[in-house]
């Protein structure tokens, strides 16, 4: 596949809705939309990584291929044919370097990664990573700092902010995982240069007991799997509950790690090690002022990010940007900030509730109903835009509820004779009734209420059964256009029509144009709502830009991708 031929391909499936390819997972990796290594099992009660720094090459869209450094998952016996200039084995005999060491390279997690591979623990865990420094001579030491965490390292030098390797040498850094939550981890070792070369990624620390969805206090469809839409698809959760808050429960989630680059300073990087270390004995590349030119969501740009997880197209950037959901569910976004600036991320169709900060909860202090209910509420910021600080990782909860669009996204009533009646209902023949809870939704709260199953469970009363041509909403609230907003189209719904029988029916199109795609939804445009960060090299679209998109409720969602 040539590059142009990607680009036309992806901007397809951006604006027809075609299904994408599944990636491809291997053990010792979560099958989730926050893909990662565990080293070993979340329940066990210490784990080890084995990472590695080493040199690559990442895409952009423009074609520009970026000369990068990165954390992966370990080395090859021959590495120095992967990895010219760096010091042999037999010059760098280290006891950290067992012979299993060098088989930890899978088809998800290689030599180098932008960012790095997702470590992914469970609270209380004690965490051992190995890290064996695979860069070039000319480029020094390097290390990792555990934002958040009391870390001790063995086997390095002392630099300025924690102990380092050596080229061609492993240190070994060892935390236990503390509060839940989402943390940054990233090169200690002049971090000015080696983040923006590409060395961070992000750690996950999972609740030790989760709350289960019995005791979750949120009304959303965290009862995933009793539902016959939800029996669609499969549950690639990594906990049923951010934190040990029964107010923290989720039904997906998705990592976003933002982070900039400017092609100036890895150019002049490159040159160093290409010269040699006899013509350039050390790395001193100038770092400010800073023209950053690339803007990348989890190591790529728009339109790539898009792409599926582990597209081969990337080898060196396997994290997309494309998280998917239903209607009513509920998102966690896992939000961390990399390299030196703050990035203002856009969130589209709702605001997002800020659950934590580097794993510390934001919760309501004096709350009078904590005695009652045994746990505080929350108290986090809605955002609309989230500012992603450098070196801090957030969570947050997003629901899609289509509340005010003032059509029925469902495709209730559409082509159904009699005609059935707009809004709560209690139409002894209309197959799908919608009974608003005391906020205006169908759900348990509902008097009757709904059963767990109900296919518009979480459905906004107030539009059930509204037909097209209807008014058209608020034009900030819904952009226009025929997949990625401002349309009913959702899909090819099952209409049931009389004695309980279904067929499909297409959800017709002003001006009376049909689309006969099963797999097409909404799709609202997150990104940077910093301008100039919606270019690749200047040019737009392209940078921190992905979708969002709302899949039907009768469309199953596969998170692999």
């Amino acid at each position: 596949m040539t590059h142009s031929n990607s680009i036309r391909g992806r901007m397809a499936r951006c604006f027809a809705g075609l299904a994408l390819a599944a990636g491809v997972l291997t053990a010792g990796t979560v099958q989730a939309a926050v893909p990662g290594i565990t080293g070993g099992s979340t329940t066990a009660s210490s784990v080890l990584f084995r990472l590695s720094a080493y040199t690559g090459l990442t895409s952009q869209p423009d074609g520009t291929q970026v000369y990068t450094w990165g954390y992966g998952c370990g080395r090859t016996p021959d590495f120095t044919k992967i990895n010219p200039g760096a010091m042999p084995l037999s010059a760098a005999p280290n006891s950290f370097l067992p012979t299993a060491f060098e088989k930890e390279v899978t088809p998800t997690c290689g030599l180098m990664q932008l960012p790095g591979p997702t470590l992914i623990v469970t609270e209380g865990q004690k965490v051992t990573v190995n890290l064996y420094n695979g860069l070039p001579p000319v480029a020094g030491n390097t290390s990792i700092v555990f934002s958040g965490f009391p870390t001790t390292a063995v086997g390095g030098v002392q630099g300025q902010l924690t102990q380092e390797a050596i080229p061609g040498k492993t240190i070994s850094y060892t935390f236990t995982a503390g509060k839940p939550g989402t943390y940054a981890y990233y090169s200690g070792t002049r971090p000015e240069l080696q983040i923006e070369m590409g060395l961070y990624g992000a750690l996950v620390v999972l609740p030790k007991t989760p709350v289960p969805a019995a005791g979750c206090s949120a009304d959303n469809k965290t009862l995933r799997g009793l539902g016959a839409v939800s029996k669609l698809d499969v549950d690639y959760r990594n906990s049923t509950s951010a934190m040990d808050h029964p107010e923290t429960c989720y039904d997906r989630e998705f990592l976003f790690q933002f982070a900039e680059m400017d092609g100036n300073i890895h150019q002049a990087v490159q040159a160093c090690v290409n010269a040699g270390i006899a013509a350039c004995p050390q790395i001193d590349v100038v770092t400010d002022p800073y023209h950053p030119n690339y803007f990348l969501i989890n190591g790529r740009s728009f339109p790539d990010d898009m792409d599926p997880n582990f597209a081969p197209m990337y080898p060196n950037q396997p994290y997309n940007g494309d998280p998917q959901l239903h209607p009513g569910e509920t998102m966690l976004l896992r939000v961390v900030g990399q390299g030196r600036m703050q990035h203002p991320f856009h969130i589209h169709a709702n605001h997002g509730r800020v659950l934590a900060r580097d794993g510390n909860m934001l919760l309501a202090a004096n709350d009078p109903l904590a005695v009652t209910n045994g746990y505080s509420r929350l108290a986090g910021p809605l955002y609309y835009t989230v500012p992603t600080v450098p070196g801090q990782g957030q969570d947050l909860i997003f629901m899609y509820t289509a509340k005010g669009l003032n059509w029925d996204m469902y495709g209730h009533g559409m082509n159904v004779q009699p005609p059935l009646p707009i809004g709560p209902t209690t139409a002894r023949w209309d197959p799908h009734p919608c009974h608003p809870d005391s906020n205006g939704y169908y759900t348990v709260k509902s008097i009757p209420p709904a059963p767990v199953d109900a296919p518009n469970y979480n459905e906004w009363c107030a539009d059930h059964n509204k037909p097209i041509p209807i008014t058209p909403p608020d034009p900030q609230i819904v952009a226009n256009g025929l997949w990625y907003g401002g349309t009913p189209y959702m899909g090819l719904a099952q209409i049931p029509v009389g004695g309980g029988s279904a067929q499909f029916l297409s959800t017709p199109l002003p001006p009376g144009t049909t689309i006969q795609n099963p797999t097409a939804g909404y799709a609202f445009m997150w990104h940077s709502h910093a301008e100039r960060e919606l270019t690749t090299n200047n040019v737009f679209p392209g940078g921190m830009l992905m979708m969002l998109v709302i899949q039907p409720p009768s469309a199953p969602i596969d998170e692999l991708n």
